[in-house]
């Protein structure tokens, strides 16, 4: 049987305070990169399609992000494939008693297996028996579902676990949320796809995390390529498929501003800066700046030289912890006036006109200075 699985689709997660039409750009990416997802989802002519939890980057998310999800599963039901998705550790409530999304979403689609309600659920699919684990309170209750799933494995059919846990065979970029960790011991299947860690990646034989379908953060293995899992049972073999098209982020390392005045960190950066690609997220470090150098770097050549970009993040590094001053980001203000803007009691038109008319004050403001 061949399996198509998408893991960390996290619908609704904002990044970088920069507005479009009242709306977080990067959260649009993150939307756009679950639907070009589930299109690649179909295209590969799968038996079964496994989401491997956080949909969602909240457990009540917005009425646009439980439309993109909708849309999303509409085209699956669409396309007559089947569905399995379990809940993860972002979009499980945290109360026993709190309404899920996924509920919502079953309400809409009973035909598919949505398993969510804190409790192991398995789905028999032609030679396979799916086990599905969804996020749990704790770890004591992960473990006992993981014990009734191995005392209900099919002597006839493969038999699939599909969770979400943080396993301790891997390291982790960061902490998150409500993790649960465990042993892999612990995951007793003829084969397991799991959700949870942001990039593809084989723990053993037989054993894969899908990996996410957008990039969070610079922390969150940018060089990765981000898309979806092919599991064939009948092979044993588990393919990660890239997804193209989104937003690429670009961590450009560290350059050495040892010595470097204003005007030889701005041809610096510039020259760094050469080649990005349009409307990328891009982070730079100078090393060993002097912090007055640093503050004497002017504000409007580093937004000429990155006015190709959606977001420049420049992280001045100093020689040591003394000479370490707090100083704020070139683009600190205008990003702040835009993130309170999108927050407040208004139209989206009339948002948009405050952001810009105030964007073009801060910035006079800062030439000025």
């Amino acid at each position: 049987m061949k399996i198509a699985a998408l893991g960390d689709a996290h619908v609704g997660r904002s990044s970088y305070p920069i507005a479009n039409e009242g709306i977080n750009v990067r959260e649009r990416d993150f939307e756009r990169s679950f639907l070009m997802a589930v299109d690649l989802l179909l295209k590969q002519n799968p038996d079964l399609i496994l989401f491997l939890g956080d949909i969602f980057d909240f457990p009540r998310p917005s009425f646009r992000s439980f439309r993109t999800v909708q849309k999303g599963i509409f085209a699956i039901k669409e396309s007559g494939v089947p569905l399995i998705a379990i809940s993860g550790n972002h979009d499980t409530p945290r109360l026993r008693g709190t309404e899920s999304p996924y509920g919502a979403l079953h309400d809409v689609f009973p035909q598919f297996g949505l398993i969510y309600k804190q409790q192991y659920e398995f789905f028999d699919f032609g030679s396979v028996r799916v086990h599905g684990i969804p996020q749990m309170m704790d770890e004591s209750d992960t473990r006992e579902a993981h014990d009734l799933a191995a005392a209900n494995k099919s002597l006839t059919k493969v038999n699939l676990v599909i969770t979400h846990p943080r396993l301790k065979e891997l390291t982790p970029p960061y902490a998150d949320i409500n993790e649960i960790e465990l042993d892999a011991e612990c995951i007793k299947g003829d084969f397991a796809l799991l959700g949870h860690y942001h990039f593809h990646a084989k723990v053993k034989e037989s054993m894969w995390y899908a990996g996410s379908t957008d990039t969070f953060s610079f922390g969150d293995h940018p060089e990765a390529s981000k898309g979806i899992a092919l599991l064939d049972t009948d092979s044993g073999k588990c393919s990660h498929i890239p997804l193209e098209g989104r937003r690429p982020l670009l961590d450009l390392g560290a350059v050495s501003a040892l010595g470097h005045g204003p005007k030889d960190l701005e041809r610096a950066i510039e020259d760094q800066l050469k080649g990005t690609p349009s409307h990328a997220v891009v982070r730079l470090r100078l090393d060993g700046v002097d912090p007055l150098a640093y503050r004497m770097i002017d504000p409007g050549v580093i937004r000429q030289v990155s006015d190709h970009l959606l977001y420049f993040k420049l992280e001045p590094i100093y020689l040591s912890a003394a000479m370490e001053v707090e100083l704020p980001e070139l683009e600190s203000m205008p990003a702040k006036w835009t993130r309170f803007v999108e927050f407040q009691d208004a139209s989206e038109e009339v948002k948009l006109k405050v952001s810009k008319l105030g964007i073009e004050y801060i910035n006079k403001a800062i030439e000025a200075s």
